[in-house]
């Protein structure tokens, strides 16, 4: 998830001057980003991203963080089907889901923060919601013998 949180902060930072859609405010958005196509692609998808004003296009990159944190989520409780035999794997897989699905919920926490204004807690909870795959990094971490899953790690990079 990481290109998405850093590209999350500018625009949430952007969304703050709530300039008002035209044409090329995607393309504007994006280029102040470390992740220009990933940025132009993710806000593309939505076809109400043409229309909309800075705080339009936070609000559709916080949704494509929910749906990427959430199917991370779904993605490794799928997978403590097949690792029956082995606790500590089941356990780190176990706590690695609960993070991201922890992510989605402070990355939905801020769009009830964003609505109401309260753009402090905005930025709180999309911090918060860019640390949890750190902390499930670190779980894999504390058990030298797992290998961080090849599926999350290319999740994260997209």
């Amino acid at each position: 998830m990481g290109p998405y949180f850093f590209i999350f902060s500018i625009i949430i930072s952007l969304a703050l001057t709530l300039v008002n859609g035209d044409a090329g405010l995607i393309q504007k958005t994006c280029k102040t980003t470390k992740y220009y196509d990933l940025c132009v692609s993710s806000l593309k998808s939505d076809p109400t991203s043409a229309n909309s004003d800075t705080k339009g296009l936070a609000m559709i990159m916080v949704g494509v963080g929910m749906a990427n944190a959430t199917a991370t989520s779904t993605l490794l409780s799928s997978q403590l089907l097949t690792t029956k035999n082995d606790t500590i794997m089941r356990k780190v897989l176990k706590e690695c889901s609960d993070k991201y699905a922890h992510a989605a919920d402070a990355l939905q926490a801020s769009v009830q923060d964003f609505d109401s204004e309260l753009y402090d807690y905005v930025y709180m909870h999309i911090m918060a919601a860019a640390d949890y795959p750190n902390a499930c990094h670190n779980a894999f971490r504390r058990y030298p013998r797992l290998v961080y899953p090849q599926q999350i790690a290319r999740r994260e990079m997209v």
